[in-house]
């Protein structure tokens, strides 16, 4: 049987104390103790109670939550999640004050209806900022003027796709602010019924009416039939029929000129 040797570590300690021989053992054990000192003292630290955590959490979430009243804690929601007054959006770089004089300004000129390309594409800019920001700042309360105004300029053009936006543009601010003033005017509305309105496609008039008289120039309207629960009412016009391209006029020769001279 082998002889195991024991392995000393000489520890020298400090004022001229001479040299004491440990053994790997006795250090062992000191190692114990250090560990199980450090355990109890990790023990005996107070963990920060589930309250003071959860309220921590909470108020860096919601930065209005240390306010006493609901009016502030309103107030300062608004404030936080509203766009600055200085941030533009879309391709145009529009302001909110910007696209709420678009959509004002372009439903008085489209009159009682109207299908001006040009509107369109004016509007469609203001749209396009206005979708912008909306996806940034989802909880501005001044969106609800935005879809307001909106509503009321796509409610005049007589295209499909603008009919069915502002039908979008009218259930978004019934969910979105269904308190605010413009939440409850769009409410309104919808229990009374809205309709879309746009034209259909025109038809080439028959040649026997285009040998009589004008044709009617007033769009007939065509009501579909009952719309399925939840979508609006579609009234489709018949515009009036297009008179057939005019042959084109044969061009008269030119009067070929005299060989003789015209004498005076």
């Amino acid at each position: 049987m082998r002889r195991v040797k024991k392995i000393t570590v000489n520890t020298t300690f400090f004022g001229g104390i001479p040299y004491v021989n440990r053994t790997l053992r006795t250090l062992t054990a000191a190692i114990s103790i250090a560990a199980a000192c450090a355990t109890v003292v990790q023990a005996a630290t107070p963990a920060p109670s589930q309250k003071s955590a959860a309220t921590t959490q909470a108020s860096s979430k919601d930065a209005c939550a240390s306010k006493t009243s609901k009016w502030a804690r309103q107030e300062c929601e608004n404030y936080t999640h509203s766009a600055p007054g200085d941030e533009y959006f879309g391709r145009m770089k529009m302001s909110y004050l910007g696209i709420n004089n678009t959509f004002h300004d372009y439903t008085i000129r489209a009159g009682d209806y109207t299908t001006d390309p040009g509107i369109i594409k004016a509007v469609g800019f203001a749209d396009e900022a206005l979708q912008q920001w909306s996806h940034k700042y989802p909880g501005d309360p001044q969106l609800a003027r935005s879809y307001f105004l909106a509503i009321q300029m796509y409610k005049k053009i007589y295209t499909q796709p603008e009919q069915q936006k502002a039908w979008n543009y009218m259930e978004t601010i019934v969910h979105v602010f269904p308190t605010s003033y413009f939440g409850k005017i769009v409410k309104a509305d919808m229990s009374r019924g809205f309709t879309e309105h746009y034209f259909a496609d025109a038809t080439v008039c028959s040649s026997a009416a285009a040998a009589t008289a004008a044709p009617d120039t007033t769009p007939t309207p065509d009501t579909t039939p009952t719309p399925k629960p939840g979508q609006p009412k579609v009234e489709i016009i018949t515009p009036p029929c297009v008179p057939p391209a005019s042959p084109e006029a044969t061009t008269p020769e030119a009067a070929t000129p005299s060989a003789t001279p015209t004498t005076h």
